[in-house]
């Protein structure tokens, strides 16, 4: 008989949405809109957030952000065993606000490299960080300026984050514990 490994549930559908909004209030407050916003998605974990945002950015300012998808895989540090799809960068970068969104932020070196695929697109007149979760345990100086949930985790956990590009009733954040290790 295998364990099955302790599951905590940090946020659930509703709540999600209420966050989401909470963070496209938080994006448009430095008044960064005259330079024009570019919503950035990490590829696979930022693509439905970016997504959100930017649907909710326009609802709450009557203008949509620029929205585009970041494929980091050339820039990691590690091996990836996964194919993802090109990115896709809406417009030039140059002189905009670029706000880079992941759904986790956790050793902070999926963001290092996401800095460097934006710094070889354009020079940007500001580069900024939204995530859902912050879990702590950064290896890397890196902080987010705009976070959805903080979530402390051990290294021996890991969230896992289940979040459709519309609200959706499966959409939830949980910490995942290791299989076989004692439950709080």
């Amino acid at each position: 008989m295998t364990a099955t490994a302790p599951r905590r549930i940090v946020v659930r559908g509703a709540e999600i949405d209420r966050i989401v909004a909470r963070l496209a209030h938080q994006i448009l407050e430095p008044n960064d809109v005259e330079h024009g916003i570019v919503l950035l998605g990490v590829r696979r974990g930022g693509e439905a957030l970016a997504t959100r945002l930017a649907r909710a950015i326009e609802q709450i300012s009557g203008r949509a952000p620029a929205l585009g998808f970041l494929n980091i895989n050339l820039y990691r540090d590690d091996r990836v065993s996964h194919e993802l799809p090109d990115s896709q960068i809406p417009l030039e970068l140059s002189g905009r606000v670029v706000v880079i969104v992941d759904d986790v932020l956790y050793t902070g070196r999926t963001i290092r490299s996401a800095l460097d695929a934006v710094t070889d697109l354009g020079r940007p007149a500001a580069i900024r960080l939204c995530v859902l979760v912050d879990r702590g345990l950064r290896e890397l100086p890196i902080q987010a300026d705009y976070v959805g949930r903080f979530a402390p985790t051990t290294p021996d956990e890991r969230v896992k984050v289940v979040l459709a590009p519309e609200a959706a009733p499966g959409d939830e954040i949980a910490v995942i514990g290791r299989a076989g290790a004692d439950s709080p």
